[in-house]
């Protein structure tokens, strides 16, 4: 099913993250047509190598004339062996997917709903969606996006130890999260891992239903897990899962013309 389209897709190739010119790892230099060091902003501090130097993108214009940034990176175009892959990298590409999802009745566990509220304030947090279910339910609903896979969950470092040769490209591993820290013993994302842990209180306290869902949006994947190098938000999840929090991972498809359609919501969770 077709869930949204974003038209005049831009090719790009990024050159240097942080820009040379705007210091914030959010903004990188991008070749476009020839022309060089072509300011454009990117989410998710480079997210691990899939917009960072070398790495080739689609953007859409930025139309703010304020903005030191011309265009904003979308997507990630990964070719491997035989494959294309346009992988959805902007955390608010998935809050999009969502609520699309939602209005069409996508996820078969979300059906029918009555009602539901972006952007809502709950404990010490601002959840994406809370809304009432066709059971007049009410359900806290938080969106990860997860634009990261492989064919094994590990430390970088050691992935160069194994062998993917024979590996089949569609059954690689979707993880959340990744990303740089301090410390090996730091959680990776402590706003993902305060997330987890109210919607975990929420549940214990209420009879409200806490959902979490992991946005793919990419399909060289055959299963999703909290990943296994942030062991803290892993035991997290696991815990909060236990406790009733649902876990639904939902995966998506792009094209090179712009266009997302749903694929499945029921992948396979290594929990």
């Amino acid at each position: 099913m077709l869930l949204l389209t974003i038209e005049n897709l831009i090719d790009g190739l990024v050159t240097k993250r942080p820009s040379a010119t705007c210091k914030t790892p959010y903004v990188a230099d991008v070749e476009i047509n020839g022309e060089n060091n072509v300011m454009a902003h990117t989410a998710a501090l480079g997210c691990c190598g899939l917009a960072d130097k070398d790495a080739n993108v689609l953007m859409m214009p930025v139309d703010n004339k304020k903005n030191v940034c011309k265009y904003k990176i979308l997507l990630s175009v990964v070719k491997e062996r035989d494959y294309t892959e346009y992988i959805g990298i902007d955390p608010k590409l998935a809050e999009t997917i969502i609520d699309k999802c939602l209005q069409l009745n996508c996820i078969s566990s979300l059906q029918n709903l009555k009602s539901y509220k972006r952007e809502v304030k709950m404990l010490n947090s601002r959840f994406d969606f809370v809304g009432i279910d066709e059971n007049d339910q009410e359900f806290i609903l938080e969106v990860k996006n997860v634009p990261l896979a492989d064919y094994v969950d590990c430390y970088a470092k050691e992935r160069k130890k194994h062998d993917t040769t024979n590996c089949n490209y569609n059954e690689k591993i979707s993880y959340f999260p990744d990303g740089y820290r301090k410390k090996q013993k730091d959680t990776v994302s402590p706003r993902a891992l305060k997330h987890i842990r109210e919607l975990e209180e929420i549940k214990k306290t209420t009879n409200k239903r806490t959902i979490l869902c992991y946005v793919i949006q990419r399909t060289d994947i055959s299963s999703f897990q909290p990943s296994v190098i942030d062991p803290i938000y892993r035991e997290a999840v696991i815990q909060a899962h236990k406790n009733g929090v649902e876990i639904i991972p939902i995966v998506c498809k792009w094209t090179r013309e712009g266009n997302c359609f749903f694929v499945t919501d029921k992948l396979k969770i290594n929990i």
